[in-house]
């Protein structure tokens, strides 16, 4: 082996939870190239990892992307995202290559006839059926996020003074379904005395300003911090609150303890926060008596019963019952 491709599109669940393949791999093949497909977005996720050699930003449709792979001569393929785009890419390579169980069939009983035909494993174990004709298998080690020394100095800024325990609350989400509402993270800041750090993109902070409103405890910081510098807050974090998102998978890379407030989706699916050794880090809130539940694999950008009781009808003194059980 001197020359590994993996491919992972999107998006930064899905990325953080291939580190601990990659890490296996590059153990196992020390010598070799290893190298990331991924979108451009995504890239800057894995840019500090050392165990990723080169990382190549995909563009759609494009043959000088598949000229270049071919030029690459890779002499093994694992194809992490298992979609058209993948597979052409597979297709292309003309080279030892393995996938991944999808289970695209059981999810969609579960979604539609709520059959739940899903293995009892995380998606990252499925992962590893990929390099499994290669030899490599899974440390069963937590996954990996490595923060950037520029990403550290920018939270820095904005770490309570004498660093006082506080929660990181990540209220963004790519979809709607998704999202912890205004209402239930705005009752929890009340009822707990800790300082909260609010975490999103610049389209999240105009709900942080409602969540913080008369509230002396809650910093908003949507919008104002990179993907690594929202990291390095929940490094530094007592608990970490998540929706279904990329930063519940970060928090669970960095070891932190996580309350993962679920919607539409659910953990059957497979991914939620991935804790072999610390399984007793994770505290999973849910509405559990919804008969529309899960409602979409992914999420929608709004419910499709017009009620979403999945997250409005959870009660904010469960998260705050989750969080002093770790505090």
């Amino acid at each position: 082996m001197k020359k590994i491709l993996i491919i992972r599109l999107s998006s930064i669940g899905d990325i953080v939870l291939t580190t601990p393949l990659l890490r296996c791999v590059k153990q196992k093949y020390p010598e070799a190239e290893l190298h990331l497909l991924t979108k451009k977005g995504f890239a800057s996720l894995l840019e500090p990892n050392p165990y990723v050699d080169k990382i190549i930003n995909y563009e759609k449709n494009s043959d000088e992307l598949l000229s270049f792979l071919k030029n690459e001569k890779y002499d093994f393929v694992a194809d992490l995202h298992r979609n058209i785009r993948s597979r052409r890419i597979v297709r292309a390579l003309k080279t030892s290559s393995a996938t991944f169980p999808k289970l695209n069939i059981r999810k969609w009983l579960l979604v539609n006839f709520k059959w739940n035909c899903m293995p009892d494993i995380h998606i990252v174990e499925r992962y590893f059926q990929a390099v499994e004709p290669i030899g490599v298998k899974n440390d069963n080690k937590e996954a990996d996020f490595f923060i950037s020394e520029k990403a550290t100095k920018e939270a820095q800024l904005f770490i309570p003074e004498n660093n006082s325990p506080f929660v990181a609350l990540a209220v963004g989400a790519a979809h709607f379904t998704k999202q912890i509402p205004e209402d239930l993270a705005h009752n929890f800041a009340k009822k707990t005395d800790f300082p909260i750090l609010l975490l999103g993109s610049k389209n999240d902070f105009e709900k942080g300003e409602e969540i913080k409103k008369e509230l002396k405890n809650v910093v908003n910081l949507c919008g104002k911090l990179s993907v690594h510098g929202s990291a390095a807050i929940i490094k530094q974090a007592a608990v970490v609150i998540s929706a279904d998102t990329g930063m519940m998978h970060i928090a669970a890379a960095l070891k932190k303890p996580i309350i993962s407030i679920w919607g539409n989706t659910v953990p059957a699916f497979g991914m939620y926060p991935y804790l072999p050794n610390n399984l007793e880090k994770s505290i999973i809130v849910e509405h559990k008596n919804l008969t529309c539940r899960p409602c979409s694999k992914i999420g929608f950008q709004k419910c499709p019963k017009k009620h979403f009781k999945c997250m409005e009808e959870l009660d904010a003194t469960l998260i705050t019952d989750a969080v002093s059980s770790f505090l």
